[in-house]
């Protein structure tokens, strides 16, 4: 039996603590803490009415709008190829069910991947990062993990992917991308490329490639409305399956697995999917200015936490960013901090900082670092958070303000 999510586990310890009257500042959740766009609440009440039953890989309008999500974004595709379900996490989950062959995954990374892949009877192999970026394995180090784990009896078929990545909140470039296809064609892995952060692009004229331009037979990209439109509560997610027969194959499959989990996606997240993913202008608009803020608070945390000395990736991407207070190693040792765990455990109990600790994430136990998430600081109420959406300079509203100095002071204090 594996224990819960660490970081749901980590969200409602903190809710609790808040209840308690602690001032803890959240940094240890990956949701977009934004309210629901009113479009978007316009169409799940229209869609209230759709209460029956609907096709399992989803009604045909939410199709073609994914499929054309998808064309937009250089990616030719069908709504043959389309699946729909409640979040992208159900739909990973299928596809641990029905992809043969055990799993490499980036390390570190999502805390749900590894999880998965065990419960889905397969091995999960974690392999490091490149310096310069998160969300794939360094091409090097993901051959020798290939070779190590077929040496240990190991069959190792799927690579996961990250784009742009969650914990670090970076983006893989073009080449480094396309040296893992030349390594997943080369030795017939089957590319999943998680891109549920592709619009929370900081800049958008950042270059992304997907997998599934470069090796698109091979290549299943899963997307979702949780983090670019705030809508995690909602549960919506998309899968595209690669071309041809061996796709069609695949999707059969996922719908078999999704005909005895989730029957189908309700009825009125498929009216909002089939608006939302179509994209008109004011959805476009929204997407840019969420992601405007939530470039512009990674890179304030950045600056906090590289001013007292840690080491940390530039974000580019998510709302995420990823230290690493190895070289405070001996001023952190004299307070009882060791390794990633005990860091976290200090932040919380002693600065009221909440984050999710490296190890969660498959890092090094003994490494001191952490994740944080800065979509949490956008306010405490739909008012506050509108306002710093909207805000030319949002890091000037007071409320904003007022909660990263809390977490310099925090860190300042963590590195004194």
């Amino acid at each position: 039996m594996t224990s819960m999510s660490p970081n749901l586990a980590l969200n409602e310890k903190v809710a609790r603590l808040r209840a308690e009257g602690r001032p803890v500042v959240h940094l240890g959740f990956g949701e977009s803490r934004l309210p629901p766009f009113g479009p978007l609440v316009e169409q799940l009440c229209a869609g209230a009415s759709r209460n029956a039953y609907g096709p399992v890989a989803g009604a045909p309008d939410a199709r073609a709008a994914v499929a054309g999500y998808f064309r937009r974004r250089r990616l030719p595709t069908g709504p043959e190829q389309v699946l729909l379900g409640p979040g992208s996490k159900p739909l990973l989950m299928a596809l641990n069910l029905v992809l043969p062959g055990d799993v490499l995954l980036p390390r570190p990374c999502w805390n749900s991947y590894a999880p998965q892949a065990r419960m889905a009877g397969k091995r999960a192999w974690g392999v490091p990062i490149p310096d310069s970026c998160g969300g794939i394995p360094e091409p090097t180090a993901l051959r020798e993990t290939i070779a190590a784990a077929r040496r240990e009896g190991g069959d190792p078929r799927i690579v996961v992917l990250t784009l742009p990545d969650n914990p670090t909140g970076t983006l893989a470039s073009a080449e480094l991308i396309g040296e893992v296809c030349a390594i997943a064609e080369a030795e017939r892995l089957t590319i999943v490329s998680d891109e549920i952060y592709r619009d929370v692009l900081h800049r958008p004229d950042t270059p992304f490639v997907s997998p599934a331009e470069l090796v698109p037979h091979r290549t299943v990209v899963t997307t979702g409305l949780s983090k670019s439109l705030a809508l995690g509560g909602w549960r919506i997610g998309a899968l595209r399956v690669p071309p041809g027969a061996a796709g069609r194959r695949l999707r059969d499959g996922l719908i078999s697995v999704a005909s005895d989990l989730w029957s189908t996606l309700a009825g009125p997240m498929q009216q909002v999917a089939a608006y939302a993913f179509a994209e008109p202008p004011e959805i476009r608009q929204r997407l840019a200015a969420s992601a405007r803020l939530h470039g512009a608070l990674a890179r304030a945390v950045h600056r906090s936490v590289v001013a007292v000395g840690a080491t940390c990736r530039p974000p580019t991407g998510a709302f995420y960013v990823y230290p690493d207070f190895t070289p405070l190693r001996e001023t952190l040792h004299m307070r009882g901090v060791t390794d990633s765990a005990s860091l976290a455990r200090y932040l919380l109990d002693e600065l009221d900082l909440a984050v999710l600790a490296g190890h969660l994430l498959g890092d090094d136990p003994d490494a001191l670092r952490f994740k944080a998430a800065t979509s949490m600081l956008y306010g405490g109420t739909d008012e506050e958070q509108e306002a710093a959406l909207a805000a030319e300079d949002p890091l000037a509203l007071p409320h904003v303000a007022d909660n990263l100095t809390r977490v310099e002071e925090g860190f300042a204090k963590l590195g004194a």
